[in-house]
């Protein structure tokens, strides 16, 4: 399973680096702005080394604040803000005595000040740079702790829903092969060993190729229908003519991402419940067309529908029992079985309410699949096939700029977001 890496800001992708630029370039602008300030009041050149110490003195104690603030940033909050204003106090106090100090040595001919007054003439300056350094100190830190939340609670969340399309979808494979492998052992007891046997080459073929994705990941439609086809070549060994397919795919939506083993378990259904019990087979018909910026796909079978009793148990059954006791009319859409039931869960999982998906049944039979998701092209041009995706046989693709049959408006599925 892809697991999403912690993507910090650029510029404090190495924090050890952020800092010393931020140190730097904030103390050198302190000295840039006092510098320029005494120049501009025609001040004697040499204030400039004056200038020099007090910001190499602010420079210092703002590391060792960083030292202690690094601890206490740790630590419950009334902690951290109680210790940091002692702390600060101190250091303000220390920056402060240095000043007062050195401008005592500096103007010692010129000026008779004691040291007290030079001390509480020059504490607003200190106070206003450490304690502006600390405010930035903190509100940068406690911004990063932020962000690495937010990228620690994203990556969760996607790993909840890789988890969720990952269980999904394992639960198709059990679903399909139960059914392919009752129909080799039919073909065993038969003795007919050869169309077993090559029911089984496909079979591993179909497994090989729909092993290769990764639960949950997104295939580009000609992936789909390369997985289609070989599931239907299965299927024709069982049904041969009874099993009839037509592809109408536009050119625009060849390359279009949609979660993989979405295709299958839909025709799988239409199988199980169109061609099975008809003795003429049904006709099965795939449409894919690009709307906007929306896929819409269609999966529409020629079978009895859902409002013969025959197939009841193409629904699910707890649901059926319980909108017929609510006076839900047969042949209407209702909640469908294990196959329908997943693909509607994946594709919410996937897309959330940007999603569709509709059922509609006529009363003179058939029913239709449609599927609605957001239109995005595949990443890498090689996913692509150089050659026509659509079934051989009795199946046919719509030809550059064909016109797309036109669908009769679906009943939209209760509960199921548009």
């Amino acid at each position: 399973m892809a697991v999403l890496q912690i993507q910090p800001a650029p510029f404090f992708a190495s924090k050890n680096r952020a800092f010393w630029n931020l140190q730097l370039a904030g103390w050198g602008a302190a000295f840039l702005l006092r510098a320029v300030s005494a120049l501009a009041n025609q001040q004697p050149f040499d204030l400039l080394a004056l200038i020099l110490v007090t910001t190499i003195t602010g420079f210092s104690i703002s590391l060792i604040l960083s030292v202690i603030y690094r601890k206490l940033i740790h630590q419950q909050p009334l902690v951290t803000w109680g210790v940091t204003a002692l702390v600060l106090f101190f250091a303000v106090i220390l920056h402060a005595s240095i000043d007062a100090w050195v401008q005592g040595v500096y103007y010692a001919a010129t000026r008779e000040t004691s040291f007290v007054q030079r001390l509480i003439g020059l504490l607003y300056l200190p106070l206003t740079l450490l304690g502006g350094w600390s405010a930035l100190y903190y509100a940068i830190n406690f911004f990063l702790t932020v962000e690495r939340q937010a990228d620690r609670l994203e990556r969760l969340e996607a790993q909840a829903t890789a988890a969720q399309l990952a269980m999904l979808r394992y639960q198709l494979n059990p679903h399909f092969l139960f059914n392919t492998l009752n129909s080799i052992s039919t073909l065993v007891l038969l003795k007919q060993t050869e169309p077993a046997n090559a029911m089984l080459t496909r079979l591993s073929g179909f497994l090989r190729h729909t092993l290769i994705a990764e639960p949950g990941s997104q295939v580009s439609l000609v992936q789909e229908i390369e997985t289609l086809q070989l599931y239907l070549d299965i299927e024709r060994m069982r049904f041969e003519e009874r099993l009839r397919t037509h592809f109408e795919i536009e050119d625009a939506a060849l390359d279009a991402q949609l979660p993989s083993m979405l295709l299958q378990p839909l025709v799988e259904n239409a199988i199980k419940y169109a061609v099975s019990p008809q003795e003429e087979g049904a006709r099965i018909s795939l449409t894919a067309r690009v709307i906007g910026e929306r896929l819409r796909l269609t999966v529409e079978d020629t079978g009895p529908g859902v409002d013969e009793p025959l197939l009841f148990e193409r629904l699910d059954a707890v649901g059926l029992r319980a909108e017929m006791r609510a006076g839900h009319t047969p042949g209407q859409p209702v909640s469908t079985g294990v196959g329908l039931a997943n693909i509607r869960n994946r594709l919410m999982q996937a897309y959330g309410d940007t999603h569709l998906f509709e059922t509609r049944s006529e009363p003179g039979g058939g029913f239709t699949v449609l599927i609605e998701i957001p239109f995005t092209r595949a990443d890498e041009p090689e996913l692509q096939a150089p050659h026509s995706p659509v079934p051989s046989g009795n199946a046919s693709a719509a030809s550059p700029g064909a016109k797309v049959i036109p669908l009769n408006p679906p009943q939209r599925i209760s509960g199921t977001p548009a």
